[in-house]
């Protein structure tokens, strides 16, 4: 059946129960995208690229495997952070790559990393999480309900935290004590993904299942605002799957999301009003920037979307079925991984291609993140890698 086996190649189904045990249908290491045999469904072959941009592999670092999980850069002034599933941390300099140190965090984990650029956390697979400081000295660890998919974020002295059961705790950035805790329902059937958290000044906005896009205040817990990015539709749980997938991303007092079998949209984020919502089906996050919204669809086109209006500027089929990353905007491109590892630059102003760079042939998932003059992907098979756009 095509829309189950889209859904295993997708990311996961876990049936929510509304306890901390929830079965799991399918495992996240389906990452394989030929695990639909449709011969409409092959990823598109790459297409032959004149060189119209120079991009240049700057550094790489090799931090181990994602595993079964997504694990995502974090940038700290001038360095980076990057934790993969064994347990390894790691932070370089973002311009070199000099390691500056690497330890282990003593247990398996399943989402990372968060920091304010004074503390660092991660998420363990047993549900703890744990936070280093800048040293990579770990400084405690705190025990949640159930596992924790979503990497963390820390801000206003407290760090959020959300296990699977869609448990939303405050703890405090210095002891890892309990602050504030905010149960959410879940919809019966959802994604197994990691939808994620952003700091907004005093707030905290979250991704949320069933497609919806929350705002708390960090000292208290207290909800600001909550909005509907995707709207369930369809006569079977499976069709009115709607969860946000990727990170939410503030960008000058907007904030946009995108949810899968949903919508793409952003709002005020400072009172959570809609400013504009398109149809569209997404399993990773969105980019935004001065002039667009770049999104991928479930499908592997990419699209740009009017920032203040949300009128299409453009769409770029030619990756169709490739497993496209969150995508990122640097500059005069917008950069996207693919399911071997490819990243592939494409003019932001008209969805051209431009250059495409190589890694380790392994799916890149997680959020690529901007550090200076580098972008920085992080694949499944641990690659940590710095493309310099020349």
């Amino acid at each position: 059946m095509r829309i189950s086996s889209k859904l295993v190649g997708v990311g996961v189904l876990a049936l929510m129960t509304g306890c901390s045990s929830i079965p799991q249908l399918s495992s996240l290491s389906s990452l394989n995208p030929f695990s639909s045999k449709s011969k409409t469904d092959q990823p598109a072959p790459l297409v032959e690229l004149k060189g119209t941009m120079a991009v240049r592999t700057a550094w790489k670092l090799d931090i181990g495997k994602a595993g079964s999980y997504q694990f995502s850069p974090a940038l700290a002034g001038n360095t980076v952070v990057v934790a993969a599933s064994d347990g390894d941390i790691a932070r370089v300099e973002a311009e070199s790559g000099k390691l500056l140190w690497r330890t282990k965090a003593g247990s398996q984990l399943s989402s990372g990393v968060g920091t304010d650029g004074n503390l660092i956390v991660v998420g363990g697979a047993k549900g703890t999480v744990l936070a280093f400081d800048m040293d990579g000295k770990k400084l405690w660890s705190t025990q949640l309900s159930s596992e924790l998919l979503s990497s963390p974020v820390v801000g206003q002295g407290v760090v959020v935290a959300r296990s699977l059961d869609n448990r939303i705790v405050g703890l405090d950035a210095k002891t890892g004590e309990k602050k504030w805790t905010v149960q959410r329902s879940s919809p019966a059937l959802t994604l197994r993904t990691a939808p994620g958290m952003i700091i907004n000044n005093t707030d905290v906005v979250i991704a949320q299942p069933a497609g919806r896009l929350s705002s708390f205040i960090l000292a208290t817990g207290a909800p600001r605002w909550d909005v509907e990015v995707g709207v369930a539709r369809g006569a079977t749980e499976l069709e009115r799957v709607t969860d946000i997938g990727g990170a939410p991303v503030l960008f000058e007092g907007d904030v946009c999301a995108v949810s899968y079998q949903g919508r793409v949209a952003c709002f005020d984020a400072a009172a959570g009003s809609a400013k504009w919502t398109r149809d569209l089906s997404s399993e990773v996050g969105v980019a935004v920037d001065q002039r667009f919204v770049f999104v991928p669809d479930d499908k592997g086109a990419l699209y740009a979307f009017n920032r203040d209006t949300g009128s299409n500027a453009w769409k770029n089929d030619k990756l169709a079925f490739r497993r496209l990353s969150t995508p990122v905007s640097y500059g005069r491109a917008v950069a996207v991984g693919d399911y071997q590892g490819y990243v592939h630059f494409l003019s932001r102003e008209d969805g051209a291609f431009l250059a495409r760079a190589a890694t380790d042939g392994s799916p890149i998932v997680g959020t690529p993140l901007v550090a200076g003059s580098h972008l920085i992907f992080q694949t499944q098979n641990g690659t940590v890698a710095a493309i310099a756009v020349e």
